[in-house]
């Protein structure tokens, strides 16, 4: 009998799951396998960005409303999802930088954050871990502490000296970094609204480029999943606190997003198993290796 593929998902936030990679979690999920989103943090620190939500009852009640969200949104892509227990770090702004708040999940030592993570690899042997690269796909500490910890519990799950307490060694086969924006991709939609007729909202991304570096020549693996944006999308929604439905991220027509750039990119960053790049599947080399379908 074929052994499930299991599909680990690392964020840092609830809406994390939702805006990075989730059309890529919604295909596999249709597809039988096995999704496990982790989130790192409760994102009790985060903002009210639905301007219709931002009240008092909401910012009095936000780390339980948030939970709720999450709630939703594990429902619309169809993962199962487990909690970290880690508190928000927030967003520090000013120059200086004001220090983190005591005890929050980026103030952590690396080795002891690390831990419940390892302890749910073990637990649910994923074949494939996808998180964030090392600049956090943003600069937010609590993303930088996700891509670091990812990093560390993948490293050491497999290994039976370390964290002995933490249940049978288990090594995953592959570790992706999750590829969000590329020069290309923002170009491509960008034209996709022009020749429609529509006006672009990536244009001024594109006038401050000069400014970012571009991640685009990283990208190793392009998933086709175009089919599962309205899931995305539904499940980003269900994080009503955090988005705008009429705001951003919904202005491109969903079929000019699907016929622009059709997939998810991502960088394989680690590889315990063969697998030929350019890649079209998490998976490859492990299907293979661990005889799955």
């Amino acid at each position: 009998m074929a052994e499930q593929l299991r599909l680990m998902a690392v964020h840092a936030h609830p809406d994390d799951e939702s805006s990075k990679g989730a059309a890529t979690t919604a295909k596999y999920v249709a597809e039988g396998v096995d999704v496990l989103v982790v989130t790192c943090t409760g994102g009790e620190r985060g903002s009210v960005l639905n301007p219709k939500l931002d009240r008092p009852e909401v910012w009095a009640d936000i780390a339980d409303i948030r939970r709720a969200e999450m709630d939703a949104a594990r429902d619309v892509l169809g993962v199962d999802q487990a909690w970290l227990g880690f508190v928000d770090s927030g967003l520090p702004q000013g120059d200086p930088l004001p220090p983190l708040p005591e005890g929050c999940f980026a103030a952590q030592e690396v080795e002891v954050a690390a831990g419940p993570l390892v302890r749910l690899m073990r637990q649910f042997r994923p074949h494939v871990v996808t998180t964030y690269d090392e600049e956090g796909g943003y600069p937010h500490p609590d993303h930088i502490m996700c891509h670091k910890v990812s990093v560390a519990a993948f490293e050491a799950a497999g290994d039976a000296s370390r964290y002995p307490e933490l249940g049978e060694p288990w090594q995953p086969s592959k570790l992706y970094y999750d590829i969000g924006f590329s020069k290309a991709k923002i170009l491509a939609l960008d034209e996709a609204m022009r020749a429609a007729g529509l006006e672009s909202p990536y244009a001024q991304w594109l006038e401050r480029w000069e400014d970012r570096p571009d991640k685009g020549p990283r990208i190793t693996t392009r998933i086709e999943c175009a089919e599962y944006f309205p899931v995305r999308d539904d499940a980003l929604r269900a994080h009503a606190t955090q988005i705008d439905p009429d705001g951003f991220w919904f202005q491109v027509p969903m079929d000019l997003q699907q016929r622009a750039w059709p997939t998810e990119d991502f960088q394989l960053a680690r590889s315990l198993v063969d697998s030929p790049l350019p890649e079209s599947d998490l998976f490859a080399g492990v299907r293979e290796t661990a005889h799955v379908n």
